[in-house]
């Protein structure tokens, strides 16, 4: 017969089990897409749940944001803007840039949100910042149709370069992935970060060209200045859509570069972690 485990014996193994890295298991992230539809929708009907304006909020938050930036920063700083009018030039970056802060938000504080669940229910924990991020998705839709309506209303069609927007949204969304998932494990465990994620975002508005041109950068930081990978997402659209400046090659590249080593390292450290969160949540 084998000896029974003693109390010792237990914590020992529990350690032991605890150490090293876990595998993706990206496969059972797919399998589990059902669940991550159902997340996404719900974070949605919460959001605006019991509101008066409901999803008008998603139109409202971005021209809001344009109005404000458009007196500051075009009437009374007289910043460039590469020759666009400046709301339409503004509202081209705002638009990433809210679905980016959205997301960010929301998948760093969404394994606090649902502690609940994490304690009773096993389920492929990747599945929380994936829907929040989804769930960002829905509102950058909706205010893409006013941009829309705006760039048709200043006359401005845009041209074969409107071909590379699914791969900047897409580079928008790893780049959330890419925050959020450092951000969310880190949160379980340090409950500073979420007082922390408010401030880090305003500051990464500032430092990201939304209000202002990139152009105004000094071209010996522009590389450095890429490091930031929500630059070449801002550059890319106002270069798709309204014929701005072709964005940097070397932005681009170090924005992607940037992006692919947050996203693939924000994946194993948030799997390692994923084993605590239920202990310490």
């Amino acid at each position: 017969m084998s000896e029974p485990q003693t109390d010792t014996t237990r914590v020992h193994t529990r350690r032991q089990a605890r150490s090293g890295w876990n595998p993706l298991e990206l496969a059972l992230l797919w399998r589990s897409r059902e669940l991550l539809m159902f997340y996404a929708v719900r974070d949605i009907k919460v959001r605006y749940k019991q509101t008066a304006l409901g999803a008008l909020w998603a139109i409202l938050q971005p021209l809001l944001m344009m109005l404000v930036f458009s007196v500051l920063f075009g009437k009374l700083a007289g910043l460039p803007s590469d020759g666009q009018a400046y709301p339409i030039y503004t509202l081209c970056a705002l638009l990433p840039w809210q679905l980016f802060s959205y997301a960010v938000t929301q998948s760093s504080n969404c394994l606090l949100q649902d502690a609940q669940v994490l304690r009773r229910v096993y389920f492929p924990r990747l599945v929380l910042p994936f829907a929040s991020v989804i769930a960002g998705l829905v509102d950058f839709a909706i205010a893409f149709v006013i941009l829309v309506i705006m760039m048709a209303a200043y006359g401005i069609t845009p041209g074969w370069s409107v071909a590379a927007l699914p791969l900047l949204v897409l580079l928008t969304i790893f780049a959330s992935l890419a925050v959020g998932l450092w951000l969310s494990a880190l949160n379980v465990r340090y409950r500073d970060v979420r007082y922390a994620i408010p401030f880090l975002v305003q500051l990464w508005l500032f430092a990201t060209p939304v209000a202002y041109s990139s152009s105004l950068i000094p071209e010996a930081w522009r590389t450095v200045y890429g490091l930031n990978p929500m630059v070449g997402v801002v550059d890319g659209f106002r270069w798709a859509l309204v014929g701005g400046p072709e964005p940097a090659l070397g932005v681009m590249v170090m924005s992607v570069l940037v992006t692919t080593i947050f996203f693939v390292g924000g994946l194993f450290y948030f799997r390692r972690m994923e084993r605590t969160f239920a202990d310490i949540v």
